[in-house]
């Protein structure tokens, strides 16, 4: 059975940051490609970042290059986050999922609960 455990949301400044966490169970992030998704109220999920071999090729939606960083601890079968000069668009649900990549950009497993980012301006 597939878990992913999202953590480390908040409120938060415009220009401020956050570093999100995804420790995942049933299934090993080295062997998956991983990605980050949102959802923000209103609209569809997503993704926004993906890390697509351990051995470095990423993908980062428009909206977020440049300011945001995926990486993983394969030791620590976890996912990372880093959120830098955080806008209030950015506001929304962050969700990790393993990424389809036969079926891009769709997520794998059963979604967690995801967790809340808010920026305030």
């Amino acid at each position: 059975q597939v878990q992913l455990v999202e953590s480390g949301g908040g409120l938060v400044q415009a220009g401020g940051s956050l570093r999100l966490s995804c420790a995942a169970s049933g299934i090993i992030v080295s062997r998956n490609a991983m990605g980050w998704y949102r959802q923000a109220p209103g609209k569809q999920r997503e993704l926004v970042a993906a890390s697509i071999t351990s051995g470095g090729t990423t993908y980062y939606a428009d909206s977020v290059r440049g300011r945001f960083t995926i990486s993983r601890d394969n030791a620590k079968n976890t996912v990372y986050l880093q959120m830098n000069s955080l806008k209030p668009e950015d506001t929304a649900v962050y969700y990790c999922n393993a990424v389809l990549m036969g079926n891009w950009p769709r997520g794998q497993y059963n979604w967690g609960q995801g967790t809340q980012v808010t920026v305030s301006s």
